[in-house]
């Protein structure tokens, strides 16, 4: 019996962590043969391009570590 896997098109959350460290995962890789990997930003820069080639669909949310949140507005005096 074959069981297909459900690709994840949910956005990563800090539940998600990284097959490799264990650290939050910023990137998932859904490969050709149904698995699927999770990395942090440092293991998706490090094996990225590789897993790239092999992946059906990637999903990079590293972005967010370099977005800031936008500032409170300032109290009245």
């Amino acid at each position: 019996m074959n069981t297909a896997i459900a690709p994840s098109s949910a956005a990563l959350s800090a539940a998600d962590r990284c097959d490799r460290c264990g650290a939050q995962a910023y990137l998932r890789v859904e490969l050709q043969s149904g698995g699927e990997l999770l990395f942090c930003a440092h293991h998706a820069r490090e094996h990225g391009d590789k897993l790239r080639e092999i992946a059906v669909t990637v999903v990079d949310e590293t972005h967010k570590l370099s977005d800031t949140p936008s500032s409170a507005p300032a109290e009245e005096r």
